[in-house]
């Protein structure tokens, strides 16, 4: 029986000295709660952000190490450059004048006042100017297609006014007080199809370019020297010709075959010639285009002269008796 026991102490010691190691961390959590160690699930935040505050962190050192040589050093610098780029002011921009000259500067900083079109209303290639107290046509764009300034002072147009505008195709200047228009203040105007001067001072209406399509010189004071001769015989495009309440005592002719509206009210004529509109020398001549003329309102009796008119598709308007 001794023997057994002796056999049985000596196997469990080579049990226990063959077993590994254990740590004394492992042993402690082993006998946590044989220590009677109650955790407090509701620990107080401040206790927390204190506890925090206790623990050392590791400091993070700032060393001088070197840049990947890989890196472009000027790279840093282009980015600083774009920043400053982004922040710059918008600048003015120079816009040219119409006659080439220096111009005027469309921005905050506009010399000699606001820009063209930070006073006018500008659309794409149309310019409106109505009714802001202009005495000048002020400087456009070479890109201008429509310019509108009427109910303004504008009292001269200038050969310089519209030069170089290639692109310029309508004009209005109605109701500006007009009295004078240097003669080649619109002919160098390849693209000038209407023109509009109606209610100025106008007493001698400028030489125009060949297309036109509209014109209205109503409402003037150009008599019966102030339409040069043959002015309109050379446009084979024109459409609309008004030229009423002028005092004119004539009819302008000759007038080109495309013509379609002509308004002459208000005026002195006093009478018309069988080649006025139709040709005595064609009997079958017929002017298809030409169907509205107006009359009414001159010193003329259309029933004396009706081999005037008898190649037109209507009677003109106008007093019968």
């Amino acid at each position: 029986m001794v023997t057994l026991r002796l056999m049985w102490g000596l196997l469990v010691m080579c049990v226990v000295a063959a077993s590994p190691r254990r740590y004394v961390r492992q042993a402690e959590l082993d006998n946590y709660d044989n220590n009677n160690v109650d955790l407090d699930l509701n620990v107080d935040s401040d206790d927390v952000y204190d506890y925090y505050d206790g623990i050392d962190e590791p400091q993070i050192e700032i060393g001088t190490l070197s840049p990947d040589e890989d890196i472009d050093p000027s790279h840093h610098a282009s980015l600083e450059e774009e920043e400053e780029e982004e922040e710059l002011p918008i600048k003015p921009q120079l816009i040219p004048s119409g006659s080439g000259e220096s111009g005027t500067l469309m921005g905050p900083s506009a010399q000699g006042g606001m820009g063209t079109c930070m006073l006018c209303t500008c659309l794409v290639g149309s310019v409106y100017c109505d009714d802001l107290k202009l005495d000048h046509v002020p400087p456009l764009s070479k890109e201008t297609t429509h310019f509108y300034a009427r109910y303004n002072k504008i009292a001269r147009i200038g050969k310089s006014d519209f030069a170089n505008l290639n692109k310029l195709k309508r004009i209005d200047l109605t109701s500006n007080g007009i009295s004078r228009i240097d003669d080649d203040a619109f002919f160098g105007l390849p693209a000038l199809e209407e023109l509009v001067l109606r209610e100025n001072y106008i007493r001698q209406l400028p030489a125009l370019p060949p297309f036109m399509t509209l014109i209205d010189a109503s409402l003037n004071q150009l008599g019966s020297t102030g339409i040069q001769r043959e002015a309109f015989k050379d446009m084979p495009r024109l459409l609309y010709l008004y030229l009423t309440d002028n005092n004119i005592d004539h009819i302008p002719v000759p007038l080109p075959d495309s013509l379609r509206s002509l308004h002459l009210q208000n005026n002195n004529i006093q009478m018309m010639h069988e080649d006025t509109f139709c040709n005595p020398h064609d009997l079958n001549y017929i002017r298809n285009a030409l169907e509205d003329v107006r009359l009414d309102g001159n010193p003329i009796n259309l029933s004396r002269t009706p081999q005037a008119y008898i190649c037109l598709p209507r009677i003109p308007v106008g007093a019968l008796i």
